[in-house]
């Protein structure tokens, strides 16, 4: 147990046991109802990442648990069975960019079966568009009484 808080503490890993702790409280609002998974998309556009057609949310928490898992395990079975000494120090500040490049991949495989699950953008049903569309959207006399701006 020792060996996993080290590593899951330890220089350069604690940055995305820092990520790990912002998403928990994220999650925690959610659940609480203050805030809704939907909630930071306007702020993040994942295209360019290859991890849109989910929300933003679940997208960077995929990408957060399996970086920081794949860090932690990866650290940890360097100290049990590597040596101590330079090389290994230096594999150790490489682990956490490497299990975060590898996790950005599986990422994006896990993404793209969910987007048909879990769409970023849900299609205005009928009923809304029959709400928002006013008489002169659809081409009928103005509501004020005069005439529509087509008809003249």
């Amino acid at each position: 147990m020792r060996t996993f808080l080290v590593a899951a503490t330890g220089a350069p890993t604690i940055l995305l046991t820092a990520a790990l702790v912002v998403l928990a409280c994220c999650w925690l609002l959610v659940a609480g109802g203050v805030a809704d998974v939907e909630s930071f998309d306007a702020d993040v556009d994942l295209r360019s990442w290859r991890l849109d057609g989910v929300p933003a949310m679940v997208a960077l928490s995929l990408l957060t648990v399996l970086a920081w898992s794949l860090s932690v395990g990866a650290t940890v079975v360097l100290v049990v069975f590597a040596t101590p000494g330079p090389g290994t120090g230096l594999l150790r500040l490489f682990l956490p960019v490497s299990a975060l490049l590898v996790a950005w991949g599986m990422t994006c495989l896990i993404v793209r079966p969910l987007h048909h699950r879990l769409p970023d953008d849900a299609a205005p049903s009928g009923l809304s568009e029959a709400r928002t569309a006013g008489p002169r959207d659809a081409g009928g006399p103005d509501p004020g009484g005069g005439a529509s701006p087509t008809a003249l």
